[in-house]
């Protein structure tokens, strides 16, 4: 392997001289209009991006595009199929290593091969039932794998020893089940209730987040509320605990005795702040501020992540060093450099273990540990090797954290980042490469240099995750430089130093001191997001779009921060043309739920009009979000232009036509002949000349959006007809499944605030 890797250098080296000379060796600033020489520059370029070593980033690149491939899929493959598809493309790439062109191509194959099955065998690891149809009155009992405390109610986790619900046959193994406000059981608990349980919750338009999957991906089969009190009772003899129950259990105790200290120091937001930020614990924080935090894009503070992790590590790593220092015969003759990065890697751990260990939380960790590692054996800390090896080991260990949120901002900001250091973003915003002292370390000590690069920082940042943001959460932060540039100096040096000293004098009773400091920083804070969030213009609210404008967004930002030649500017184009489609993408003219209970058009206003909103708002609310309106769910001006009787309603899209929703079989007859599109949860017994929506069509099965083009309807499906995934199972009796009475559900399955976080 290394006499084929030396021989692939020099194979490299030699047709990139003989490119250079072709090229002129210079840039032929003149000369580009002469097609030969613009094809050798080109070539020229092409052969430098392909250097030994310089494709390294490029195979996470290729490892997570095929685990996005897996989750294209319509249905599940085979497990034996990606297996031998990526043993194969491996051993093509070990037989190829010789060659200069050949091998990279393979190698490429063969990760995209291997993530595809990476991918697929975690789906099969994690194989359990999900619920296929509303349980209005299960009766279960089972372990409490976790709880979480929410400000107006509580969560919890239960494993389940036993379960029984009229008419249902699935064999649920977790389930999740909100409970009243300071009610939940302590983790490893044995508990017995009744509880009003729906299968997990899908996508609620076309293109939307599918809470099923990511519920799938944590072992959950279905989501409710108790019914009645929860009964905590000894675990019977065949009731077997988890094997990590204990450590579960014994972990989630010193993480609420910690929130318990600090809440009982800092009453309100300030102290769930605090405990968000020591414990993770993050669900207490009131919604007014918790939205003024992510309009004002500080919300990333609220979520334990690279910058929480890195001024940990940075000032154990100092202090340490510090420390050490005072000793001249140990800085003289013992590596006390290296000594304090694994002190710094011991508190990082601790810090990963007491916040809950949170996806964000795990690739914080890796990528500290990595650069810490690099300290310990004299290596670069910040380079794309460092990254890569991140991303790699995230994806093996959890496959699923590509499609979330929290990943894709996460690493996109990290990489961009990288790349600016790597390109030249000047020195003082991550220091010198020979300075001794780390980045949260230096943190401490601001000055107009340090201020210059939270601004380059923040800029950065937020250019490299804007896309992200707007396709998951459809809206912007023009505001956020200001609020960093405000906020962050204060989190850095008063903040984080506080909660740090807070939590080492917790043990000897002297900590009250250091969390009264950690709130005065957190007041500033909360002050700031709340006076930027009120500012003209501090929402930036944007339509959702596809997968489509996503993609190439990411493919011009890889462009942009991978490629070393002046190759790398044409990701400009490829991002504007990715903005450009963004913006252009049509918006739906109808949006119907899964259940037929919910139903809006596009009305002469061009703005949403709900036509039926049944008893559950919670997609009104995803499609006004997805549509870019911040009008409420409750907006009276929701209703404009809606006439309804007891038998139905009529709407008029914004082409004229009309839209019915049928309440009783009596309406269809005289709808179907006056209406262009009639929906409905009920079956029509008479033919339409409409396009019908009724329960034939719908089933419970997938939301449905409709747009206008030309002459017709085109419909798209959030879930297309064949399609079948482990967390998207066919319900086998449709009818029954679709006259079960709806009622409103504690919707526990939404994507969590930190999927919100800028990635720092």
């Amino acid at each position: 392997m290394a006499e084929g890797g030396r021989s692939r250098a020099r194979t490299w080296a030699a047709e990139l001289d003989a490119a250079r000379r072709r090229a002129g060796l210079a840039w032929p600033y003149g000369l580009v209009a002469r097609a030969s020489r613009l094809r050798d520059l080109l070539s020229a370029w092409a052969l430098a991006e392909v250097a030994p070593g310089r494709l390294l980033p490029w195979l996470a690149v290729a490892f997570g595009f095929g685990i996005a491939v897996y989750f294209t899929a319509e249905r599940e493959p085979a497990v034996w199929a990606p297996m031998a598809l990526a043993a194969a493309s491996v051993a093509v790439a070990v037989l190829a290593r010789r060659r200069a062109v050949g091998f990279p191509l393979a190698l490429g194959f063969a990760a995209i091969a291997c993530g595809f099955a990476v991918a697929t065998l975690q789906a099969t690891r994690l194989s359990h039932p999900v619920l296929s149809r509303v349980a209005a009155n299960a009766t279960l009992s089972g372990f409490v794998e976790a709880r979480e405390q929410r400000e107006r109610s509580d969560r919890i986790v239960v494993r389940i020893h036993r379960f029984e619900a009229p008419r249902i046959t699935d064999r649920l193994e977790r389930v999740r089940v909100s409970v009243r406000k300071g009610t939940a059981p302590a983790v490893g608990s044995f508990v017995e209730l009744r509880a009003y349980l729906s299968p997990p919750l899908q996508p609620l338009r076309p293109g939307g987040y599918d809470f099923a999957r990511d519920m799938y991906f944590q072992g959950i089969g279905a989501s409710g509320y108790a019914l009645g009190a929860i009964r905590t009772v000894p675990a019977p003899a065949a009731a077997v605990p988890p094997w990590d129950l204990s450590y579960d259990a014994a972990i989630d105790g010193f993480r609420e005795s910690v929130n318990s200290r600090i809440r009982a120091i800092l009453p309100g937001d300030r102290g769930a702040i605090a405990s968000a930020l020591i414990t993770g614990k993050r669900d207490a924080i009131t919604a007014a501020v918790n939205e003024a935090m992510y309009i004002s894009s500080l919300g990333h503070v609220l979520s334990i992540s690279g910058y929480h992790m890195a001024v940990v590590a940075g000032i154990v790593f100092f202090v340490i060093r510090a420390l050490l220092a005072l000793s001249p015969s140990l800085a003289i003759r013992r590596p006390i450099k290296k000594w304090a990065a694994a002190g710094a890697l011991v508190a990082a751990a601790f810090y990963l273990v007491l916040s809950g260990a949170a996806v964000a939380t795990q690739r914080s960790f890796i990528m500290t540990a990595i650069v810490l590692i690099g300290v310990m054996a004299d290596r670069p800390a910040i380079t794309f090797r460092t990254l890569t090896l991140a991303a790699l080991a995230v994806l093996l260990i959890a496959p699923q954290a590509l499609v979330h949120p929290s990943f894709q901002m996460s690493f996109a900001a990290t990489l961009a980042l990288v790349a600016a250091y790597q390109h030249g973003l000047p020195k003082s915003v991550f220091g010198a490469a020979d300075r001794d002292s780390s980045v949260g370390a230096r943190a401490a000590l601001w000055g107009g240099r340090e201020i210059a690069g939270l601004v380059l920082v923040s800029v950065v940042a937020g250019f490299a995750t804007t896309l992200y943001a707007a396709y998951h959460f459809h809206r912007l932060a023009p505001y956020g430089v200001i609020a960093n540039l405000l906020a962050m100096p204060l989190v850095s040096t008063v903040v984080m130093p506080m909660g740090i000293l807070g939590t080492v004098t917790m043990p000897f009773g002297f900590d009250a001191p250091f969390w009264r400091l950690m709130g005065l920083g957190i007041d500033w804070m909360i002050g700031v997001a709340t006076w930027v969030s009120s500012l003209p213009g501090a929402v930036g609210r944007i339509h959702a779009f596809g997968i489509g404008p996503l993609l190439l967004g990411t493919a011009a930002l890889l462009m942009i921060c991978l490629l070393r030649t002046r190759l790398r500017w044409s990701g400009v184009a490829l991002a504007l043309a990715a903005c450009l489609w963004a913006a252009a993408t049509p918006r739906p003219d109808i949006l119907v739920s899964a259940d037929g209970q919910t139903a809006a058009l596009r009305g002469a206003d061009g703005r949403l009009t709900v036509l039926a909103s049944g008893r559950d708002s919670f997609a009104v609310k995803a499609w006004l979000a997805a549509d870019g309106d911040d009008r409420g769910d409750k907006d009276v001006s929701l209703k404009g232009g809606v006439r309804c009787d007891p038998i139905g309603c009529i709407g008029t899209l914004r082409e004229g036509r009309l839209a019915s929703y049928v309440h009783a079989v009596e309406a269809f007859a005289e709808d179907c002949s006056r209406a262009a599109v009639v929906i409905s949860p009920r079956q029509s017994q008479t033919a339409c000349a409409a396009l019908l929506l009724d329960r034939t069509e719908l089933n419970g099965q997938s939301a449905i959006a409709l747009r206008w083009a030309g002459n017709r309807f085109e419909r798209t499906d959030a879930r297309p007809p064949g399609y079948e995934r482990p967390w998207a199972r066919r319900v086998p009796d449709t009818a029954e499944a679709a006259v079960t009475p709806a009622r409103p559900v504690s919707r526990d399955a939404t994507p969590r605030e930190e999927d919100r976080e800028a990635g720092d």
